[in-house]
């Protein structure tokens, strides 16, 4: 990283002090991104992005202050920019004074690892590669290829001392087909990637197997058919599962949210109050884990200079924590689980998920189908449906098979599974012994809204719901 650039976050940070803030961090960010998106053969659009810049946060008086600023090149800017922070704190301040959990002060440094560094035009050439294998379906009517990668560059400080650099890369592919005949249109996506390089879309994951699978079953949907709308056993596969952990059990989590701090973007959390209390079946295990090697929730250290640790959330049913930062762990009387983290430096940073999973189980995901007289199979992610609380939740799925006697029959199109979080959580008899993370590109959360990109997981699960088809 530019050392000029650290000087400056230095120099922030003792500025702020010799103005008598209480407390002042810093992240100093050099972001590098580039991309395309090909539609059906041509190239739409290409990114190419470069972003340097400070984020100065500081706590004055017991309330917070935050300014940041782009492309800094003089001392001068730099004083400014923290006497706008201290200001804007100033301005804010509470009878109730924010405090803060300790923390050790850290000094480190790393850079995470890429086998096969990301260049433009390899990715360009594997997208086409795609986009080719989607179109070879006769039913495929649109193909959409998005390809990039980024680079970030991290630096950390605190007035406690710590000085923290992160180094790291991300590698993102979706992929979509659509399909269309006799009146009726079909479509189906897939995003693929993680922190790391071209390999987390080769040798992780061949990335040609999800072209030809999203075009083909986006073709073979025109054929499927609708569900009847019944309360019944389902068995949801991992990629499902991810956004349904995300949505009903990892948003609920955040500790800012459960307080009722976070009300933007149904940003409440039905469970406030009930640590310690069962919420869901025995089989039900859920925790948020950032040292999970390879997602895109992956690092060492938060926002606020926090080590990375697994954190547990829900144990056998129990409500056991939440996810927390400083200020929310002072609260609660427990220590931060470093989830404190902003979209760039131009953002104040926010609790949020990084890798939220639930436990894998003992069952082997076909003895589960097998087990099951009546109900459905319910796979792929689609689109979500949460209310402020996320009590009540619907979540469509990409497609969709009828579980008869044990066996998989129908396939079916436009799918929604409509649940309650209580309920559901308690109907949870099943998890498999399979287990994966999947990319999160796009999860929105405070105001103004910071789109943040992380990992959700866990494995098949068998529980009841409500399941019917909605027109497509």
């Amino acid at each position: 990283m530019e050392s000029n650039i650290e000087d400056f976050a230095d120099m922030a940070i003792s500025h702020a002090l010799a103005l008598k803030c209480h407390y002042c961090d810093v992240r100093a960010e050099i972001i590098t991104k580039e991309g395309l998106v090909i539609e059906n053969g041509q190239i739409e659009h290409t990114v190419s992005m470069f972003d340097r810049g400070l984020g100065i946060r500081v706590l004055n008086d017991g309330a917070w202050g935050f300014f940041s600023v782009s492309n800094p090149s003089s001392i001068a800017e730099i004083i400014a920019a923290t006497d706008a922070a201290v200001s804007s704190a100033r301005y804010y301040t509470k009878k109730q004074k924010i405090r803060l959990a300790s923390i050790p002060t850290i000094k480190d440094k790393i850079v995470f690892p890429v086998r096969k560094e990301p260049d433009i035009e390899e990715l360009a050439k594997i997208g086409f590669d795609c986009d080719k294998i989607i179109h070879e379906k006769k039913r495929i009517i649109k193909s959409s290829v998005s390809m990039g990668y980024s680079k970030t560059k991290k630096y950390f400080a605190s007035s406690e001392g710590s000085k923290i650099t992160q180094e790291y890369t991300d590698v993102v592919s979706e992929l979509s087909a659509t399909a269309h005949e006799s009146g009726l249109t079909q479509s189906v996506d897939s995003t693929e990637g993680g922190r790391g390089g071209i390999e987390k879309l080769s040798d992780e994951k061949d990335i040609f197997n999800t072209a030809k699978f999203v075009s083909e079953m986006s073709s073979n949907l025109i054929d499927a058919k609708p569900a009847s709308e019944e309360k019944a056993t389902v068995v949801m596969n991992p990629d499902f599962v991810a956004l349904l952990t995300h949505e009903i059990l990892g948003h609920p989590s955040e500790a800012d949210r459960v307080l009722g701090k976070e009300m933007a973007w149904a940003g409440g959390a039905w469970w406030a109050g009930n640590i310690g209390k069962q919420i869901g079946s025995q089989n039900l295990d859920v925790f948020d884990d950032p040292t999970i090697s390879g997602s895109l929730g992956w690092y060492g250290y938060d926002d606020e200079g926090v080590k990375s640790s697994k954190t547990s959330l829900i144990e056998n049913g129990v409500l056991v924590n939440h996810m927390q930062n400083r200020e929310t762990a002072e609260i609660f009387n427990t220590k931060s689980s470093a989830n404190m983290r902003a979209t760039s430096y131009k953002f104040m940073p926010l609790i949020r998920m990084a890798c939220t999973c639930i436990g894998k189980g003992d069952w082997n995901p076909q003895e589960m189908i097998r087990d099951v007289k009546s109900g459905y199979l319910v796979s792929n992610m689609k689109v979500p449906s949460i209310d402020m609380k996320r009590y009540n939740w619907s979540i469509s799925c990409q497609f969709a098979q009828k579980i008869e006697n044990g066996e998989l029959t129908d396939l079916l199109r436009d799918v929604i599974v409509i649940g309650t979080a209580p309920d559901f959580f308690k109907s949870i008899d099943a998890c498999g012994k399979d287990f994966t993370v999947r990319p999160i590109t796009n999860c929105g959360k405070g105001d103004p809204m910071q789109s943040m990109i992380m990992g959700n997981g866990g494995p098949t699960i068998r529980a009841v719901a409500t399941v019917k088809s909605v027109k497509s």
